[in-house]
């Protein structure tokens, strides 16, 4: 089947297995439960699992045929499995992994060592990783200045990462909105002190050098950030990838350099910043998440689009869904895991959110710059710089692979491009080999290859994503520029599946194929994200609850929105019994 051709296009039509589903049905097994959560994805189910361990009857609705939203793993070439969307682990809060158990339900993290390798044209390459000696002695080779100054840029990050931590894994403090008791409204006052007392205490511990620092990243271009640290061009764009990864802005945007600080927040065994491979797939993490939520007596549905959010005509209140075959699926609360702009401008009924909010939502940013291209290949690049024959795997290997990388102009360059409605003509690659670490996915001497891609606007100036000739246009660009540092790493590809901007939102439901379900920015972030008023997961509908990425603390695969969107049912509904 694949010797007639060695490349091509796998649509959605053509999965074959997946192993993200730890306990599905197509049907509804009954009418009626505590919360319904709209959509499988991994903070749906994080949300699903703390409400089931708490007593209530909980469904989730999925609607592909696999759990697991954007975290899964799909077969997509015989033999090869692929994740198919997010592709590393670092970020899942470790109170979660903890609470939930996730080990025990089966998540196996595969640590990277070194982390991080980008070659380069002139012969010469820079290793990264958790190895503190490694970092100097690879470092030296472009700027003993920086190979000093690189420890203390990974402690003072740690810093902030700590004092981020409460943040991330607590409801943001926001304003009352509804007419309440005395007693409410002082237990209210009471909890934003706790909240804000301990921010206080944290920057008190922090110092008020390392204060001005913190609030530096935060507002700064990551230019700024990287610029300030080092001098070696090769190290700061290595470093800068972080600060532009899933979203449509470049390294001097200001404020970028938050989404820099985002993607170091993470562990993995409790090291910081060490991202890893999970076994199976990113899909495990779903699977292992799901397993918990039907442990503790959560139903999950597949095959099941929710249509429409039921409003109660006279109360005003979110009451179930109603699925696109018909089928009403009543309840006492609805937690959205969808994107802002769906929840809100699809699902529910028009007229029912005001109009000031609904403004908000339709004009937040869901720009993307990102393309997925997920490959099965024959046999391992051979990077020029590295000088090794081997057909085994290398320290090259193990960790991503920047692909034209080597300075932060390049990035910016990229950029450009795609604010013209023009792909990147040097796109910045990200490429993983899970397979050298997780020899679950691949068949023996064979493996798998993400790359992750920027920039591809949503909209081109010329033409479209569906047209078939342009979309092996621009995997073949892709494929050409690892060429440069990779002879021969073309031909090696016996089958791959792309996913643009366009299909990603209608695949996964991502509105305008971002990632993160809206921008990272500053001004989407925190009491901001999804909009302002409106960051504790509630919304204007009494019973609708969001849980995704677009509320707070935001994305990639850490599980906090749902777990913290829970905790926010859960108290309303203890409120509601005692009132």
């Amino acid at each position: 089947m694949w010797s007639s051709s060695r490349r091509r296009l796998f649509l959605s039509s053509s999965f074959t297995k997946n192993s993200s589903t730890s306990s599905s049905s197509s049907i509804v097994p009954e009418k009626r439960y505590d919360a319904v959560v709209i959509g499988g994805g991994h903070n749906g189910l994080t949300a699903a699992a703390y409400l089931a361990r708490s007593g209530l009857s909980v469904a989730v609705l999925e609607r592909r045929h696999l759990l697991g939203g954007a975290a899964v793993s799909e077969e997509l070439v015989p033999g090869f499995r692929f994740s198919r969307c997010s592709y590393l682990q670092s970020l899942l809060r470790p109170s979660l992994i903890k609470e939930l158990e996730l080990h025990r339900h089966g998540l196996k993290l595969l640590r990277r060592s070194p982390s991080s390798f980008t070659p380069c044209l002139d012969g010469r390459h820079l290793l990264l990783g958790p190895d503190a000696d490694l970092n100097r002695a690879e470092i030296s080779k472009f700027s003993e200045k920086d190979a000093a100054a690189y420890p203390r840029y990974e402690k003072q990050l740690e810093k902030f990462c700590e004092f981020m931590d409460s943040i991330l894994d607590s409801p943001t403090p926001e304003v009352m909105r509804e007419n309440s008791s005395f007693m409410d409204k002082m237990k209210d006052k009471l909890h934003k002190s706790e909240f804000w007392s301990r921010c206080l205490q944290q920057a008190f511990t922090l110092g008020q050098k390392d204060m001005v620092d913190f609030v530096d990243i935060l507002v700064s271009p990551a230019s700024k950030v990287l610029n300030n640290w080092f001098e070696a061009e090769v190290l700061k764009a290595t470093l800068a990838t972080d600060a532009v990864i899933g979203s449509m802005t470049t390294v001097y945007s200001p404020g970028s350099g938050y989404v820099l600080l985002h993607h170091v927040m993470g562990e993995t065994d409790g090291e910081r910043g060490v991202w890893s491979y999970v076994e199976g797939g990113m899909g495990s993490v779903s699977m292992a998440i799901s397993n918990a939520a039907c442990e503790a007596g959560a139903h999950m549905i597949t095959n099941a689009e929710v249509a429409q959010v039921l409003v109660d005509e006279k109360t005003g209140e979110a009451i179930g869904v109603q699925l696109s075959d018909g089928t009403q699926v009543h309840s006492s609360v609805v937690l959205s895991n969808a994107t802002p702009y769906r929840t809100f401008m699809d699902f529910v009924p028009s007229n029912v959110l005001p109009d000031d909010f609904l403004f908000s939502i339709k004009k937040a940013d869901y720009s993307s710059g990102t393309t997925k291209i997920n490959l099965a290949v024959d046999r391992l690049p051979q990077f020029l710089c590295c000088n090794n024959k081997s057909l085994e795997a290398g320290p090259q290997h193990m960790g991503t692979i920047h692909i034209g990388s080597e300075s932060m102009e390049e990035i910016d360059l990229a950029y450009k491009d795609s604010l013209n409605g023009v792909p990147s003509r040097r796109p910045i690659i990200e490429m993983t080999i899970p397979s050298v670490l997780d020899t679950t996915i691949s068949p023996p001497g064979q493996h798998v290859i993400n790359l992750f891609i920027q920039y591809t606007p949503y909209k081109l100036s010329e033409g479209t994503w569906q047209d078939s000739n342009i979309r092996e246009s621009f995997a073949q660009r892709c494929f050409a520029l690892i060429d440069e540092y990779a002879p021969g790493f073309s031909s090696s590809v016996i089958g791959y599946d792309m996913l643009t901007p366009p299909d990603l939102e209608k695949e996964f439901g991502l509105t305008g194929g971002n990632i993160f379900h809206g921008a990272m920015n500053l001004d989407s972030l925190f009491l901001m994200r999804p909009v302002k008023g409106w960051s504790d997961y509630r919304t204007p509908l009494k019973g609708l609850y969001l849980c995704g990425s677009g509320a707070h603390p935001g994305g990639g695969v850490m599980g906090a929105p749902g777990r913290n969107a829970a905790s926010v049912v859960l108290q309303d509904i203890r409120k509601s019994t005692t009132t």
